[in-house]
């Protein structure tokens, strides 16, 4: 696996419900920055802020068309919250499994 620095990383770029928000809009399709900012309640200017967030985990892309930056979901890093959040599932797997377990048997007395 290739290790690229990036400012922030993809846990803390997601953290925020605005930045998901962005992430799940720009999931279909590139989009220039008014057209995404027309979709929230907050200033264009915030709207940049989380997009640059999102730029700096690598989770989005830009692109020049004439005088409009458009943004486009990279969504290569999200493999990384796959694989840590796989791990995750199989151990609560185990442990649920385990404890149905001991309700099921350990309860028979």
């Amino acid at each position: 696996m290739v290790n690229t620095y990036h400012k922030h990383d993809v846990f803390q770029a997601i953290a925020d419900p605005t930045r998901r928000e962005l992430i799940s809009l720009l999931a279909d399709k590139e989009l220039p920055v008014t057209a995404i900012s027309n979709q929230f309640p907050i200033s264009r200017t915030a709207v940049s802020k989380h997009l640059n967030i999102l730029a700096e985990a690598g989770l989005v892309s830009t692109k020049k068309v004439g005088r409009e930056v458009r943004y486009t979901l990279e969504p290569e890093p999200l493999k990384e919250l796959k694989y840590w959040l796989s791990y995750y599932e199989r151990f609560w797997d185990k442990k649920l499994n385990a404890l149905k377990s001991f309700v099921e048997t350990g309860n028979k007395e």
